[in-house]
């Protein structure tokens, strides 16, 4: 599902109604009957209900929800935030239509605010600003705003919360802290980002007939992965197949201490339906690893003398995957002992020059070696998955989080475009750019599952999915789905208190399951 900025819903309701001539009060309507069908569903006992409306469109839905609701028997009380003479267009019209039924309408809310927190209704409706929003919200508007925030009355808010910027998610001031949003149309950015996704509350899209060619000429490069996305991209198995059929991952992981990173990369490669899975670990860990995980093949190598991967294991380790035409999964778990640290330097050098063209999936520590030499990047080839959380990404760009985190969008977009890959940037929500620019907004996934192990079992989903003949890109964006969904489905069941990695993997096959074509 594409995700809009303002500008870019701005420019397809413009279109809609210029260009297929769609007239913006047969919109409004439309949207306020969606509006009322989603308050019917959600708050069925709601019978008191108390409507804010500001002077623009977002109003004009508000005064289309506020008729159709007294309609229905609903005892609705209309609250204007701004002066009655300064409504216009299909705003005032509806302001007009609301007056003429004699509905119970309170002006003049500016002159005071107090008695808004002594109101008694079942629920509030916030549509007092939508897309069209410049600037912080000033006073006395900004003091409504806080007066509803502190009142013990749900709040669902019509198309964004009011005081949101629907780009960055961030509140501009004041904003309306939302139990339910209704979007109009396509989600926005600022919807889904925090701290946008958590004053937003439940998110539901409220589909009003703009039409799929107006929407496709706008170019938009922002999606919402969804269901529907990732029953697209999951391949089919054919009764016929055979452990060969759905390829090879060659997981270079684990030192001493670290060990459980490497098992639950490898194992989370083979629940995702890898047909075989090869650990590549120091040797003397191997008789762990081999008591450790039942279904994994294992490579010992040379080691360092505190238990890491020696840097003459490259050189086997390239050898072993080409021959094998493994995709690679290298970091969890790896140290970063300086031989180690060469070792992935040397194996992304030598994959390069040779012309082998190996598929890697690049996470923890094998992130942290390429922070130390960056030129690198660049050499992993577009069918490359970085995995970096922000302290990661921190590193590999020498930009501090902070200011990274202030629009994850365009710093995965950027980082993905300037090195030729394909970049996950984990975190709530984990976004994924490809070379091409193209974001992808993850849509699963809970707090239960910030814990450790989490990003170890990430990488072994996206390469188990690589090796099945998906695209990198796809590969990803359904991985991270995927993960999401099998962090739901677990916390579901045991809550997300104590969640684990491990209740993750386990969960994984059902997640699939639940999204597969039948």
């Amino acid at each position: 599902m594409k995700v809009v900025t303002a500008a870019e819903m701005r420019k397809i309701d413009h279109d809609t109604i210029e260009g297929i001539g769609i007239p913006g009060i047969v919109l409004m309507e439309t949207a306020g009957s969606e509006i009322v069908r989603a308050i019917e569903h959600h708050y069925s006992t709601a019978k008191r209900i108390g409507i804010f409306v500001g002077k623009g469109n977002n109003g004009g839905d508000g005064l289309v929800i506020a008729r159709q609701l007294a309609h229905t028997g609903c005892d609705v009380s209309i609250f204007l935030v701004s002066p009655a003479d300064s409504f216009v267009g299909e705003a005032r019209t509806n302001l007009d239509i609301a007056r003429n039924l004699g509905m119970q309408i309170q002006e003049n809310l500016t002159d005071d605010s107090t008695f808004i927190r002594n109101l008694k209704y079942d629920l509030l409706v916030d549509a007092i600003f939508g897309t069209g929003l410049r600037g912080n919200v000033r006073e006395p508007i900004s003091d409504i705003i806080n007066a509803i925030n502190d009142l013990p009355i749900p709040i669902l808010s019509v198309d964004l919360p009011s005081g949101l910027d629907a780009d960055t998610g961030h509140p501009l001031g004041t904003c309306i802290h939302a139990d339910r949003t209704g979007t109009i149309g396509l989600p926005k950015k600022g919807l889904l980002v925090h701290p946008g996704a958590e004053l937003a509350g439940e998110l539901e899209i409220v589909d009003i007939g703009f039409p799929q060619q107006v929407i496709d000429v706008q170019n938009i490069k922002v999606n919402w992965t969804t269901e529907e996305n990732a029953a697209e991209w999951l391949p089919p198995r054919s009764s016929a197949s055979h452990k060969g059929s759905y390829g090879r991952v060659l997981v270079v992981a684990g030192s001493t201490g670290m060990t459980g990173a490497a098992a639950l990369t490898s194992e989370a490669a083979l629940r995702v339906g890898a047909g075989l899975v090869t650990l590549a670990i120091p040797k003397s860990l191997n008789p762990i690893l081999e008591v450790k995980l039942s279904e994994v093949m294992t490579l010992p190598l040379p080691e360092t003398n505190e238990g890491s991967l020696a840097e003459s294991a490259a050189t086997l380790i390239l050898e072993y995957a080409e021959k094998t035409k493994s995709v690679v999964a290298i970091g969890p778990g790896l140290s970063q002992h300086p031989e180690t640290v060469a070792l992935v330097h040397q194996l992304i050098n030598d994959n390069h020059k040779s012309g082998i063209g190996l598929r890697m999936v690049v996470d923890a520590d094998g992130l942290n070696a390429l922070s130390q030499s960056t030129e690198l990047i660049s050499l992993l080839g577009e069918e490359a998955v970085l995995t970096p959380h922000l302290g990661e990404m921190a590193r590999l760009t020498n930009i501090s989080i902070p200011s990274l985190a202030a629009d994850r969008i365009s710093t995965a977009e950027e980082f993905a475009q300037k090195h030729g890959v394909n970049l996950v940037l984990k975190g709530a929500p984990t976004i994924t750019s490809d070379p091409n620019g193209n974001i992808w907004i993850n849509s699963t996934g809970n707090p239960g599952m910030a814990t450790a192990g989490m990003g170890d079992v990430l990488t072994g989903i996206i390469a188990g999915l690589m090796t099945q003949n998906i695209p990198s890109e796809s590969a990803a964006i359904l991985g991270i789905y995927l993960h999401g969904l099998a962090g739901d489905i677990a916390a579901e069941s045991i809550g997300m208190h104590g969640l684990i990695a491990g209740d993750v993997l386990r969960s994984v096959p059902q997640a699939i399951s639940s999204v597969t074509p039948t």
